[in-house]
């Protein structure tokens, strides 16, 4: 692809923006556009990448060879006329799963998917196949803490990749190695149920070669329909669990560990070399991220988890890591869809919680719906018996944290838009 030029519409997205930096190992001129200045905008122009602020006004060059889009730019939506404009100049489009799938084309993919874990699962195989001397390229819908970055660029055989199952975008990948987390009902937006999740993971499954795995629980309810009759080697990660694995990280992600550990065996890895990475990993940005401290001593972290069982998960093992200490959420619940379809168990999803602050739904790519709002999440909450109340603003969210919480108290900014900025803004400034 050397001397191509490619126009990215949303290159600050963090799915976008690794697809940017491996473009850019591959001698391709990159350039794009975003709404807002982010971590992933600023890494793109350390790296030489024109990046326009503001979509408001197309900025495609008329001689780019492709542009690449966000799902979420669809007609209406702001940085739409970029992608009109390239129509109008005759450039093809792709969306980023299809880029990223044509990106991998050639390599042995170990493709990382289900409900929850991608992303801590995707950094931690990068990092032990580092170790290992395989040199991989690697695509993680986050920044890994070891290298403040979303990409990993390598010269050997493998191909790393977190392969999101929304609107069956992973179908754009055919995994050498498919490592499946676990299997639950989530973007029922877009799926219609459990059953049409599993047909997507099934899909995928039977595009592993013969001589190709399928890593995963065996036994799990939901995952074994999905491998069931397949030809391909299935290999369970629990017989790679370890409960004594020594991690910096919290101990939920022991399960994500077995799962690396089982792919390390499939590549003959040595065992000490892979199980010291994992001790040595230091996770990825928003995933239990440790952001510092109020000026009353409260400590503050930052997480994305937006799913119930997620939430829930994570809580659980943050109870566990601080039995003594009031936990304080301030969540972001992520789509008015989403929200109202499991609404249920968001309102026990905080079981582990001292008190629940419950900001403004994050729209995201859906148009308001009136009929849920974070008021009404915050009441199903209290029903459960749960401290917790609604918050205008996320500046409100800011407040009510430097206000009211102490040392002694753990703070955690929950969801999948930019509560973090809540939790920041609440920092002790010196």
């Amino acid at each position: 692809m050397r001397g191509k030029k490619i126009y990215i519409v949303g290159i600050g997205g963090i799915g976008l923006s690794s697809l940017a930096q491996l473009y850019l190992h591959e001698g391709v001129l990159v350039s794009g556009s975003d709404r807002s200045e982010s971590p992933t905008t600023e890494l793109l122009k350390s790296k030489g990448v024109q990046v326009f602020i503001g979509q408001a006004e197309p900025h495609v060059p008329q001689d780019a060879d492709l542009l690449v889009y966000s799902d979420a730019i669809l007609e209406g939506s702001e940085g739409y006329a970029e992608r009109v404009q390239a129509q109008e100049f005759g450039i093809p489009e792709l969306s980023y799963f299809e880029a990223l799938g044509k990106m991998t084309e050639g390599k042995k993919v170990i493709a990382i998917a289900g409900a929850h874990g991608k992303t801590t699962t995707t950094a931690m195989t990068i990092d032990v196949l580092e170790a290992g001397g395989l040199d991989p390229t690697g695509v993680v819908g986050s920044l890994r803490a070891k290298t403040k970055s979303n990409f990993r660029a390598g010269a050997g055989e493998y191909f790393v990749v977190e392969a999101d199952e929304y609107r069956r975008h992973f179908l754009n990948f055919t995994p050498y190695i498919l490592v499946i987390t676990n299997i639950d009902a989530d973007h029922l937006d877009y799926y219609k149920d459990l059953a049409d999740i599993q047909s997507a993971f099934r899909e995928l499954a039977q595009k592993v070669p013969k001589d190709g795995y399928i890593v995963c629980d065996m036994h799990a309810e939901n995952v074994a329909p999905v491998i069931k009759g397949l030809s391909c080697n299935i290999v369970d990660y629990r017989s790679h669990f370890d409960p004594e694995l020594a991690l910096k990280v919290l101990s939920l992600h022991r399960v994500n560990a077995a799962a690396v550990m089982a792919v390390a065996h499939i590549l003959g890895i040595d065992e000490m070399v892979a199980r010291q990475a994992l001790a040595d990993f230091a996770g990825t940005w928003r995933r239990f991220e440790y952001k510092g401290k109020t000026a009353s001593g409260a400590l503050v972290y930052d997480d994305y988890g937006h799913h119930p069982t997620e939430i829930s998960t994570t809580l659980q093992s943050v109870r566990e890591q601080f039995p003594e200490k009031r936990i304080i959420v301030a969540f972001h619940p992520h789509l008015y869809s989403r929200t109202k379809a499991l609404m249920d168990d968001f309102a026990k999803a905080f079981g582990a919680a001292d008190q629940v602050l419950v900001a403004p739904i994050f729209a995201a790519r859906e148009k308001p719906d009136p009929s849920v709002s974070s008021d009404i999440l915050a009441d199903h909450i209290r029903a459960e018996g749960k401290n917790a109340q609604a918050v205008i603003s996320l500046e409100a969210v800011a407040d009510y944290i430097k206000k009211n919480a102490k040392e002694g108290d753990v703070v955690i900014t929950m969801g999948a838009g930019d509560i973090y900025k809540a939790g920041e803004e609440a920092l002790e400034t010196k």
